[in-house]
């Protein structure tokens, strides 16, 4: 009888694997392929749990697998010493459909949520950005701090959380590993304030950040919302700013950043300028001018899971080989 061997791939071996500097290249390839139809997706389904805590499934298709994260979000994890998503991408084959790896989803997450920042603030951010502003200081805020780092001559490092000590931890470790200025500011808009560059990485509902609080030529990274009643931006800067996207037809069915204005009148689907991909592609523009406001809001993909899972599978089989 046909013995199947599933290989497990726990975080500290998808940390060892899966560097910031390998992902984010990974994720910006990700992104073209998607854009140009090498890879597939279906929309991802939530299920609500008894007690507002979610469940979801995100399947993925590419040339040579296909699977699915299976992850839940208990937002109540916040401050615990669990974090807020887990799960697993389980990863099989598409010549027998055989399942062939499960990889740990919390670390996958973690890790290709701040390269695909990182691949947008690249394309999108003022080559002089030095002040980066942090809105959260969890697993995500870290894993930006590490994608967004040497892409920018940044100088200065602003944080705000809900949790104060968190900020305050996170401006020590960031000041220490970077060696530059890093200040634990005591509201969003103290941190937001003067900031070149803008990761809102936060499990709010409701907007933290407005138009009021952001200067011209700003770039944001919005990537704590992700279903369409919730959303970590303002109605009137959405509508202010250049709107990008990790998946168009995603944003138009469940980004709450843009379905919310949208019902309010104040913009509509040709306020998209494009994906991140079709803008690595050169199908979509980048920046216009200095001044502008650059918005990226990004629900996350199933692909980008999928190619990380991939990635993380093939090293351990050639490492084994």
């Amino acid at each position: 009888m046909l013995e199947l061997h599933v290989c497990e791939i726990k975080e500290d071996e998808v940390r060892r694997i899966l560097t910031m500097e390998r992902c984010l290249p990974l994720m910006e390839k990700t992104l073209r392929d998607f854009e140009e139809g090498k890879s597939l997706q279906q929309m991802r389904t939530i299920h609500t749990l008894p007690g507002g805590n979610l469940f979801g499934f995100m399947p993925a298709y590419s040339e040579r697998y296909f699977g699915a994260k299976v992850v839940t979000a208990f937002h109540q994890n916040q401050g615990t010493e669990y974090p807020s998503h887990l799960g697993s991408v389980l990863l099989f084959d598409t010549a027998h459909g055989a399942l062939r790896a499960m990889a740990d989803a919390t670390s996958i997450t973690a890790i290709r949520t701040g390269a695909v920042s990182g691949a947008a603030t690249k394309l999108l951010a003022r080559e002089d950005a030095s002040v980066l502003a942090l809105l959260g200081a969890g697993t995500q805020a870290r894993s930006h701090l590490e994608a967004i780092m040497p892409l920018r001559p940044i100088q200065q490092v602003k944080i705000f959380d809900q949790f104060q000590e968190a900020a305050e931890k996170l401006a020590k470790e960031t000041q220490a590993q970077y060696g530059v200025s890093a200040l634990a500011c005591p509201s969003a808009a103290e941190a937001a304030r003067g900031a070149d560059i803008i990761c809102t990485v936060t499990t709010s509902k409701e907007p933290i950040l407005d138009r009021s609080m952001v200067k011209p030529g700003a770039h944001i990274n919005a990537v704590g919302a992700f279903s369409p009643k919730t959303r970590e931006i303002s109605s009137d800067l959405a509508a202010a700013s250049r709107l990008y996207a990790d998946s168009k037809a995603a944003m138009c069915a469940e980004c709450g950043e843009f379905l919310i204005p949208k019902a309010e009148g104040l913009l509509d689907e040709s306020h998209i300028v494009g994906s991140i991909g079709e803008a690595l592609l050169g199908k979509a523009p980048g920046r216009g001018s200095s001044n502008e406001i650059t918005l990226f809001s990004a629900l996350g993909l199933a692909v980008e899971d999928l190619a990380c899972a991939e990635y993380c599978y093939e090293t351990v089989k050639s490492a084994q080989a």
